[in-house]
């Protein structure tokens, strides 16, 4: 037998994926400045006339780039989350903590803090950033608050589940600029703690929700 001829489509939809995947690795290790057409499709295995037959302008592979990163860290966090799913009580609290930071400390999510620096100067690219970024958040939020079985209608619950997304987006910019694996597993282990007590402390009573006026 002869070789296995491709599909042209499947060629196509091949290389148009290691574009996009070079151009968030080239984001991620070089920046904005240091990623040109060029370099995107020399780290892909690609022509740049074939990198130009799929984007006509770096603002287009890079517009397609942003949703791709949305995509993938969408992606990253259901497949790190879905095991926490299996156990439960204060295990399961500290696996979904654990595995968010895990998440916003990688790859994926250097990618996107390039993209937003790019996107604070670039108008082509801010309006598909800030809307992509909203939608993965409100995602990541539900997903974490249900994976947690978190009632959000209690009073501090909802506030409490979104300062710990804060807080792992504020290990992955720590990450950038220095490995704190160390400290970063004294602050999972901490935030755990004070999440989980949230969601294990009983719901006032009646009497305690509506307590009596001081003035009669």
């Amino acid at each position: 037998m002869g070789p296995v001829s491709v599909p042209k489509q499947d060629r196509s939809r091949v290389t148009r994926q290691r574009l996009l995947e070079a151009a968030v690795e080239c984001l991620a290790e070089h920046g904005w400045a240091g990623s040109t057409v060029s370099v995107v499709a020399e780290r892909a295995g690609v022509s740049r006339g074939a990198a130009q037959h799929h984007f006509r302008t770096r603002e287009d592979l890079f517009t397609a780039a942003v949703e791709y990163v949305a995509e993938q860290r969408s992606a990253a966090l259901r497949a790190a989350l879905a095991p926490a799913g299996l156990i439960s009580g204060p295990a399961r609290t500290y696996a979904v903590v654990r595995e968010l930071v895990g998440v916003f400390t990688g790859p994926l999510f250097s990618a996107a803090l390039q993209l937003w620096v790019v996107a604070a100067n670039e108008e082509p690219l801010r309006a598909r950033v800030t809307d992509l970024e909203a939608r993965v958040g409100r995602e990541v939020h539900r997903m974490t608050a249900e994976l947690l079985g978190a009632d959000e209608s209690r009073p501090g619950v909802r506030e409490t589940v979104q300062g710990v997304l804060d807080m792992a987006r504020g290990m992955g910019l720590a990450n950038l600029l220095t490995d704190d694996s160390a400290r970063r597993e004294r602050v999972v282990a901490h935030w755990s703690d004070v999440l989980d007590d949230m969601l294990r402390t009983p719901p006032p009573g009646p009497e305690e929700a509506e307590p009596h006026g001081a003035g009669g």
